[in-house]
């Protein structure tokens, strides 16, 4: 078989199976089998397939058509320019959350567009770390002096935002901690994106998160809020002065957190919208 069929053969089973963009999934995983870029693929359209690679592409399309995540096939996802080694353990990095990283540094005023200083030591709480995403990417792109630690409950995330600091060459301290239970000093920083989901909701997600991403990471409980509640309550003891507390959010929820958040003492509470449009981080300063 040569590549132009196998690839209108995978883009059809993914099809009928339902799988949303399947001519996108079917593509990536025709890159990720073969090597091959668009470039070559459509040059030479007609090049047979070895029978190994052939094999090893219909696994993968037969894996994806019942609903396995792109990403646990390929153990990959890019974010924020960096690629992260995912599985079952953790959430998969999702660009809404680039807002949030995006968001990060502009408020240390030391993201991509800074200069490197060594004037001051930023301390970074990445709270739910899961993959590592979040840490990983602040400590990749800030040009002020950065310190880090990732705190999740699952020891098995952890392992994964372990490897992720190897594979990016990060030097990242992780602790197994349900929120702040093991947690130490004080932060400039407390970044998160804690589950959000109402419980009442999980059953209407997508099969590829509904089925494949830990639980854990996305119950919020019967509200949704209740992490938020926990965090916010006890950030204030482990914020430096004037320190940050910015969270993911779900696209309804900026009016209750940035209540929680006001009542708590926090000021210039903010909302800040991704990509979409929709409200995403919020953020405010813990000033004593």
């Amino acid at each position: 078989m040569n590549l132009k069929n196998a690839y209108r053969n995978g883009t059809e089973r993914l099809r009928t199976s339902g799988v949303p963009e399947p001519e996108l999934d079917a593509w990536y995983l025709l890159e990720y089998v073969t090597g091959i870029g668009r470039a070559s693929y459509y040059a030479d359209p007609d090049r047979e397939m070895a029978e190994s690679r052939k094999a090893e592409y219909d696994r993968c399309i037969e894996a994806r058509s019942r609903r396995i995540p792109l990403q646990h096939i390929t153990g990959e996802q890019e974010f924020m320019g960096l690629t992260f080694h995912v599985n079952g353990d953790v959430l998969i990095p999702r660009q809404d959350t680039e807002t949030l990283v995006e968001t990060a540094l502009d408020l240390l005023d030391c993201g991509k567009s800074a200069k490197r200083t060594e004037e001051r030591i930023v301390r970074l709480l990445d709270m739910c770390t899961g993959s590592g995403c979040i840490l990983l990417s602040m400590l990749h792109y800030a040009k002020c002096r950065t310190e880090g630690i990732g705190s999740d409950i699952s020891a098995k995330a952890l392992k994964v935002a372990s490897e992720n600091a190897r594979r990016l060459g990060m030097t990242a301290g992780f602790i197994e901690s349900d929120l702040f239970e093991k947690i130490e000093g004080k932060f400039t920083m407390i970044l998160s994106n804690p589950p959000y989901i109402r419980s009442a909701e999980i059953a209407e997600l997508q099969d590829e998160v509904r089925l494949y991403d830990p639980a854990g990471a996305l119950d919020g409980k019967e509200d949704g809020l209740y992490f938020y509640r926990k965090i916010i309550s006890q950030s204030p003891t482990y914020l430096e002065d004037g320190g940050y507390l910015i969270f993911e959010i779900g696209h309804d929820q900026a009016c209750d957190v940035t209540g929680m958040m006001r009542a708590q003492g926090f000021s210039d509470v903010s909302v800040k919208k991704d990509l979409a449009g929709l409200d995403r981080v919020v953020y405010g300063r813990y000033i004593r």
